[in-house]
């Protein structure tokens, strides 16, 4: 049913005239007449009895509209509250994104969210599964890729870059590697990850030039928090992303083995990518989070 019919009629029956009606939204009276008719053909009744000089309600149109007056009130509540909600951040805010990124680069600046949105309430999803958005109701993913796939609205939060890392106690026992290539002889802390587990490839910054290094090492860690900790211990060397590394480098408790290589163990293009369902519906929730993310990246 047309709310906007709805709400037409019952303006004629509270100021009696379709003339008055139309003067008031600026309208065409045609357009009111038109209006009335289609809504009381698709209602199947008379909602007014009309000659060329009066106009009343029938019996079954007054009715009709004092049972519809409240649920057409109470639509339009809906609808100023959602509006309300798409302008200031509020409700409940779905965001996910893998343990090792949300722990390290999500959960620090949950408090500076808060501050800035203290109505908005966040349920914060860790997994290193790719959900679905849309069958699990998620407002905002952040994907650690190449480049996002499928339909979701995308925009790039950050650039990642890949190191290999080691803890300084390792460094003194073992020495620094001659080169990527000394990494085929060493146990290192691999990946369970296609590509993380047993090649990993370096460039030169100087040259450009593109070597594929073979690893092999005792342990498998599927996290990456786990593997940091991993190589903080001296366990050996490990691949990780520089936010998850830049506190420990600054700090010395590790040591970036090979400062000139560009490392990775599939692409050299990665990045973080913001995804959600609608670039159209953005609620202020949602816009709120993407600007407080970008904002703590800078």
């Amino acid at each position: 049913m047309d709310i906007n019919a709805l709400k037409t009629a019952l303006r004629v029956a509270e100021l009696g005239s379709f003339s008055a009606v139309a003067r008031e939204a600026d309208v065409n009276h045609s357009s009111v007449s038109r209006a009335i008719a289609t809504l009381e053909d698709r209602l199947g009744l008379r909602l007014f009895q009309r000659t060329s000089q009066t106009l009343s309600l029938t019996a079954e149109g007054e009715q009709y509209l004092r049972r519809v007056a409240p649920l057409v009130e109470q639509l339009e509540d809906v609808r100023r509250d959602v509006r309300h909600d798409r302008t200031k951040p509020r409700g409940l805010l779905r965001l996910t994104a893998s343990v090792a990124y949300g722990t390290k680069q999500i959960v620090p600046h949950l408090t500076g969210l808060q501050r800035r949105a203290p109505e908005l309430e966040v349920e914060l999803i860790l997994s290193d599964a790719n959900l679905d958005l849309i069958a699990e109701r998620i407002d905002l993913a952040i994907r650690l890729a190449p480049a996002p796939e499928g339909d979701l609205i995308s925009s790039r939060l950050h650039s990642t870059r890949y190191h290999v890392v080691a803890s300084p106690d390792w460094v003194e026992r073992n020495g620094l590697p001659d080169g990527p290539d000394a990494l085929g002889d060493i146990a290192c802390v691999r990946g369970t990850l296609p590509g993380h587990r047993d090649n990993w490839q370096f460039r030169d910054r100087n040259t450009g030039y593109v070597r594929q290094v073979a690893i092999s090492g005792s342990a498998m860690i599927s996290n990456p928090l786990a593997q940091l900790e991993a190589a903080r211990t001296g366990f050996g060397p490990a691949l990780l992303a520089d936010w998850l590394l830049h506190e420990d480098l600054e700090a010395g408790r590790l040591v970036d083995l090979f400062p000139k290589q560009d490392v990775t163990a599939t692409s050299f293009e990665t990045a973080a990518w913001l995804l959600y369902p609608s670039r159209t519906y953005l609620p202020a929730k949602v816009r709120v989070a993407i600007d407080h993310l970008r904002k703590v990246r800078r």
